[in-house]
């Protein structure tokens, strides 16, 4: 959708400034764009992040195992089997683990240093099997 927006956008800049269109579609298109931006950078993220304020302050801790990953906090615990993982992929700030192509979990790596890095990918690379 925000493809077909920035094209209707950039198309009908070409072409006002090409005197081919008048004045309103372009001013169309530049509002529909500037609403698309607002909702995708602070609409979307500030409502989610509202109805889920505490799991985004809660702190957890994450520990691996042969067997399972354990997410614990002060108000309970989940843990997953590595089987229940179909790949990972990793990012510049994360590591994706995915249950299914629609699902996943992230596990950031900003408090792990670089061995404890190499380590998770080891043991990813053991039980899951790497993304694309």
């Amino acid at each position: 959708m925000i493809i077909i927006v920035n094209l209707y956008a950039i198309l009908a800049a070409v072409l006002f400034f090409f005197k081919k269109i008048r004045p309103e579609p372009f001013i169309l298109g530049s509002f529909i764009w500037i609403l698309m931006l607002l909702a995708v950078w602070y609409i979307l993220p500030y409502t989610i992040y509202k109805r889920s304020i505490k799991t985004f302050t809660d702190k957890f801790i994450i520990q691996f195992t042969d067997e399972q990953i354990l997410l614990e906090n002060e108000r309970g615990e989940a843990h997953w089997q590595w089987a229940d993982f179909s790949k990972y992929m990793e990012s510049p700030h994360f590591f994706h683990l995915y249950f299914n192509p629609k699902s996943f979990f992230l596990v950031p790596k900003e408090g792990l240093d670089d061995t404890n890095k190499h380590a998770l990918r080891q043991l990813f690379q053991l039980h899951i099997h790497a993304g694309n």
